[in-house]
């Protein structure tokens, strides 16, 4: 069986980024805290230990308690999500991803096109 990307970030390991990128960062403590539903402090503390070793975060020493702070954007989180999801499920073809949307009815083709003049007012263009 092949082993998980390194790269990828599991639903769970997701979770635990998204509180570090919302608040900046905190305690193993401060993490558990803030995630819905409650889990163990070791639960929270191995997760967080595993995504400082996956390089997603680091850590530094305060007092007595590490801080654990993101290495990683969620931009960049986000697109590595995406890319990996584009080559698992539509063969590394992100139109085959936008064709299923259509397909699907998740998006329409008006959105589509509106949300392409969006992203060319962003970057400059036309």
């Amino acid at each position: 069986m092949k082993k998980p990307s390194q790269k990828g970030l599991t639903p769970l390991e997701l979770r635990i980024m998204q509180s570090i990128w919302k608040a900046g960062g905190g305690t193993v403590a401060d993490v558990q805290s803030r995630l819905e539903p409650e889990m163990a402090y070791t639960t929270v503390q191995t997760m967080l230990n595993i995504l400082v070793r996956k390089g997603k975060l680091k850590r530094a020493l305060n007092g007595r308690a590490f801080v654990y702070e993101a290495k990683e954007t969620e931009e960049r989180a986000l697109r590595q999500g995406v890319r990996d999801l584009i080559d698992r499920m539509f063969g590394g073809s992100s139109e085959e991803l936008v064709m299923t949307l259509l397909k699907s009815r998740e998006i329409d083709a008006e959105k589509l096109a509106e949300l392409s003049r969006k992203f060319d007012e962003e970057q400059g263009g036309e």
